[in-house]
């Protein structure tokens, strides 16, 4: 399967010759066909404008790409059983491609969605294309259009028996860390892709706590440059990560046409295609607390509603967002230890949500596995990957928190975490992020949380019932007649 083959230029589509092929050449499908290729394999190309295909082979022609302008040339092209990467537009374009696939197919013929597509899609795809026979399967792909080409986090579900034909492939394709594929079998159905969308919803929350901490080193009067300079630093140490890394070269960017820094040039909107949604909608539906993950989804939607925000700005007020800073070195630490701190929440929110989805829909995740696909390649791929990695493998955790080592460090950090909080707050800088995370921190340590209180108020107006800490069964209190307590079920 992972053997290596010389790339020769083809021009014939007729002999079965590749070994696999890519359909969808925009810049992801391009790339990857391209890393295919460098990889020894020969690769059949397909897009549905053939003026696409035919100049992206025009532009490569060392790829020895086999070349087709209609889907019955693409599959006659492959050897099988046929393995096809789509990498075609999430949702009706990919139905509608595998619509149009599926009468050229033979049994035991190989599908995969390299697409972001929603894991219930994949889950749906799978069992349709089973019932004639096709293997399905949804892989997550992570890295961007660089990740693409160089080696991407790849996170594919499916059966077995599919990952074994197309599973040294993809694994050759991937990112190394220190020389292991970034890519392994998820598991069944849509597996791949609901971890891909977790992994997005952490990226989520890691873009918005970092964006938190600039705010906060502004708010001290650090320029740009200088916070570039912080970030900088900081990705020498345990923040080591991609995320951190690239926000430094964006707070040095000047605009070339004035010399301002470019990010106060940016309109301060921040996009979204819908996969942090799709994370915290999720998790609202496995009743799995994932706050600082739909923290940072919401920000994004304040920052997108003008509207909202004008009427705010008119008829709020508060603190300026002005913090006086005796010693800038222990602010920035400070930052520094509430950012890491706040990460790790992310984290184990996110894997958390993964644990109870494999439960759910019968996957057996390996969470620990999840966290080593993650070490390169992908957007979040960071140095504290390592340690999650090692920590599931030596324990069976029920939340990241609880692992000896990160525990430890939250104790460490939690006197820094604290203060930020509270100095952000009194400042009136926006740190949702920060504060929820925090809050989740204090909330899954505490002895007793305020629900108590909360499940009397739901029986006092529902008759929802509660229980009690010092007898077993149900009970209800009879709150509009003599207010006695009656014992519904044992």
């Amino acid at each position: 399967m992972s053997e290596t083959v010389t790339t020769t230029p083809v021009t014939t589509a007729e002999d079965g010759a590749a070994q696999v092929g890519v359909i969808g050449m925009a810049v992801m499908g391009s790339n990857l066909a391209r890393n295919l290729s460098h990889h020894g394999y020969r690769t059949a190309i397909f897009n549905r404008t053939t003026a696409t295909t035919l100049e992206f082979a025009k532009r490569f022609p060392q790829e020895g790409f086999v070349v087709t302008e209609t889907l019955e040339q693409f599959v006659a092209a492959l050897e099988r059983p046929r393995r096809i990467i789509l990498m075609v537009k999430a949702g009706q374009a990919t139905d509608a491609t595998i619509d149009s696939l599926v009468p050229l197919l033979e049994q035991g013929d190989i599908v995969v969605d390299g697409g972001n597509s929603f894991f219930q899609d994949t889950r749906r795809r799978e069992a349709a294309l089973r019932e004639h026979g096709i293997h399905f399967v949804g892989a997550g792909i992570s890295g961007g259009e660089v990740g693409a080409l160089e080696g991407p986090a790849i996170m594919p579900g499916g059966s077995e028996h599919a990952y074994t034909y197309v599973g040294p492939i993809l694994e050759a394709i991937s990112a190394k860390y220190h020389d292991e594929p970034c890519c392994a079998h998820i598991g069944p159905d849509g597996a791949g892709h609901f971890v891909k969308m977790v992994h997005n919803g952490i990226e989520y929350a890691d873009m918005q706590f970092i964006g938190e901490a600039y705010e906060l080193l502004k708010g001290a009067g650090f320029s740009p440059a200088e916070a570039a300079h912080v970030f900088a630093a900081w990705n020498t140490g345990d923040l080591e990560s991609y995320l951190i890394e690239i926000t430094a070269d964006v707070l040095q960017q000047l605009d070339a046409a004035t010399g301002v820094p470019l990010v106060d040039l940016i309109v301060d909107e921040a996009g979204m295609k819908g996969t942090g949604t799709w994370t915290v909608a999720e998790a609202l539906k496995l009743g799995v607390p994932a706050a600082s993950i739909g923290e940072a989804v919401f920000a994004r939607a304040v920052s997108s509603t003008p509207d909202l925000r004008q009427a705010g700005q008119r008829a709020l007020s508060g603190p300026s967002g002005s913090i006086p800073v005796e010693d800038r070195a222990q602010f920035t630490e400070d930052i520094r230890q509430a950012l890491w701190a706040s990460k790790v929440v992310a984290y184990a929110q996110g894997l958390h949500e993964i644990a109870v989805a494999a439960t759910e829909y019968g996957w057996s995740i390996d969470v620990g596995a999840v966290a080593k696909i993650w070490r390169a390649g992908c957007i979040i791929r960071a140095r504290l990957l390592d340690r999650i990695a090692d920590e599931y493998a030596a324990d069976n955790l029920v939340t990241l928190l609880e692992a000896p080592s990160i525990a430890e460090e939250l104790a460490r950090c939690q006197l820094a975490w604290r203060r930020v909080v509270g100095v952000a707050t009194t400042a009136g800088v926006a740190i949702p992020g920060f504060s929820s995370a925090l809050s989740y921190y204090d909330m899954v340590r505490a002895p007793r949380l305020n629900a108590a209180l909360t499940q009397g108020l739901r029986d006092y107006f529902g008759a929802h019932t509660y229980r009690r800490i010092d007898q077993p069964g149900v009970f209800h209190t009879l709150w509009s007649d003599d207010r006695r307590e009656i014992k519904v079920s044992d």
